[in-house]
């Protein structure tokens, strides 16, 4: 290594500031030392939980893991640390998507629940999401106080880990969620034919199993994707917003002529959908998802058990779902990124949440079920929404139009730069509050600095919004763009001067950002 600059920036890497509490928990590549996902960090992790459980009574936690590489090693170690604490834990005896964890946290009245997972990441990539009681994420000041538990730990050789005891769900848990998600669906047999990809991760199986019960039976599944796989070998990047990484599930549903296509990430906590247009097979921007869903929800709502419901979503994600709402004579909030906000939308509580999203493909159709984003759920009330929009003659693009026609039309799209030093986006962020456009899109443009709330910018102007944040999960900034416009003519041709716009817009961004 003597004299190599890479290999000594690469120990420096390894060895500066542990891996720290973000949107979720933990994430982070797997290798040595307190900047990686190893044994040593997981376990003092799994330590400073512990800590923090037992100092408010204990109780049971539930651990469960995907299929990445060393999941079932972390997990089983967490259990073992959790145990040793006093805390009765309750492991998984196989990989298991995300939301389910989520759900048993829930429906067990868990203390806490963790789930080894670093989602829709590189493989090389590994991490440890909490939830608490409630099955929701960490907001302060819990990720704090569990984050300074952690720093208290004792060395990781010096934790102790109880061996032994079966991994092992109560019976009946993994069908009391199928059977809540099934129940998403209008009764009975559905003449939808759905094309699945669950992207070499762990929701496949479950998917399938929901869609059937729900009466979706004709399901086919990508085949090259359809097993659970560390490397996930037929991406680039096992997203499904990333470019190529619905190819396959794409060919699928033409080849077997399919009336939906969904795309699950590989824990199955988020979820993509695709449809036929006219020109072609087309995966729907998780902004369209969004509203589509949430406007189902809303028409389909018993008003006597929800007199008061509230929808949300995030600040990057399209303000389409407010003009729906009000429509709907709904509560409507704005949240920060990420689900552990969206679940306390409105009082801080969620009180009243029948329905939120995030323009990332993250969708929570039934926040009494799941209190965070779930895949597998979406996924059903995606073939429900084709389903009762060919019982009266109609589609999803025939639909979408509908809702244009009537909320205005809102386009959205995203300019995100991948980095190999995050100080660039740390720096690139100072040069913009410090000198903060003063047009955009062509008109005078007004900035708000988000912070102390969030680290973001947003830059308006007349009809135009741009959001710019450094991502919470990977060395990207993101750019989030929308411009709206009522719909008073013809809507193709409004279409397609928008979109001319939108392609300037996203030049424009890319320029001021500075990264390329």
């Amino acid at each position: 290594m003597a004299g190599d600059p890479t290999a000594i920036t690469e120990v420096v890497d390894r060895m500066s500031a542990p891996l720290a509490f973000g949107t979720a928990g933990l994430r982070g590549p797997l290798r040595a030392g307190p900047a990686g996902m190893n044994l040593a960090v997981v376990r003092r992790a799994a330590a400073g939980l512990a800590a923090y459980l037992v100092g408010r009574g204990g109780g049971t936690v539930v651990v469960g893991y995907d299929a990445r590489h060393r999941s079932a090693e972390f997990a089983s170690d967490v259990a073992g640390v959790l145990q040793a604490a006093g805390l009765s834990v309750l492991l998984s005896a196989e990989p298991v998507p995300t939301p389910l964890t989520a759900f048993a946290t829930r429906h067990l009245s868990a203390a806490a629940g963790v789930q080894i997972t670093a989602s829709h990441n590189p493989p090389q990539d590994n991490g440890m999401k909490v939830y608490l009681a409630g099955g929701t994420q960490l907001v302060g000041p819990a990720d704090a106080d569990i984050e300074r538990a952690i720093a208290a730990a004792a060395p990781a050789r010096s934790v102790d880990v109880a061996g032994g005891g079966t991994p092992g769900w109560p019976d009946g848990l993994v069908e009391s969620y199928i059977a809540a998600t099934a129940a998403l669906a209008a009764p009975g047999a559905h003449a939808v034919r759905v094309a699945l990809t669950p992207m070499h991760g762990v929701g496949g199986a479950i998917a399938v199993r929901a869609l059937h019960d729900a009466g979706f039976t004709d399901v086919h599944v990508v085949a090259q994707q359809a097993v659970p796989d560390p490397d996930f070998p037929t991406v680039a990047f096992p997203n499904p917003e990333e470019p190529g990484a619905t190819d396959l599930l794409l060919a699928l549903a033409d080849r077997v002529a399919a009336d939906l296509a969904v795309a699950l990430d590989p824990d199955a906590d988020r979820c993509a959908i695709g449809v036929r247009f006219p020109d072609g097979w087309r995966m729907l921007r998780g902004d369209e998802t969004g509203v589509l869903l949430g406007d189902l929800v809303l028409s389909r709502l018993d008003r006597a058990l929800h007199p008061d419901p509230l929808v949300a979503t995030t600040i990057v994600s399209s303000q389409m779902l407010a003009a729906v709402a009000a429509a709907h004579g709904a509560r409507y909030d704005e949240t920060l990124t990420g689900f552990k906000w969206i679940v306390r939308a409105g009082d801080g509580a969620g009180t009243g949440l029948v329905y939120g999203y995030e323009e990332a493909l993250g969708l929570c159709v039934d926040p009494a079920t799941v209190r965070d984003k779930d895949g597998i759920s979406a996924a059903v009330l995606a073939a429900d929404l084709v389903a009762s929009l060919r019982a009266v003659g109609s589609d999803v693009p025939a639909r979408w139009d509908e809702l244009t026609r009537r909320h205005g039309l809102f386009v959205t799209d995203q300019v995100s730069v991948r980095v190999t030093d995050l100080a660039l986006i740390g720096r690139a962020m100072a040069r913009l509050r410090a000198d903060p456009p003063t047009t955009l899109a062509g008109a005078p443009a007004t900035t708000t600095d988000l912070l102390p709330r969030t680290d973001g910018l947003t830059v308006r102007s007349a009809d135009t919004r741009v959001v710019i944040r450094p991502s919470g999960t990977e060395p990207k900034l993101k750019c989030y763009l929308e411009i709206s416009a009522p719909v008073t003519g013809d809507l193709d041709a409004l279409r397609a001067a928008v979109a001319e716009r939108m392609r300037a817009l996203t030049v424009e961004v890319r320029d001021l950002v500075g990264l390329g």
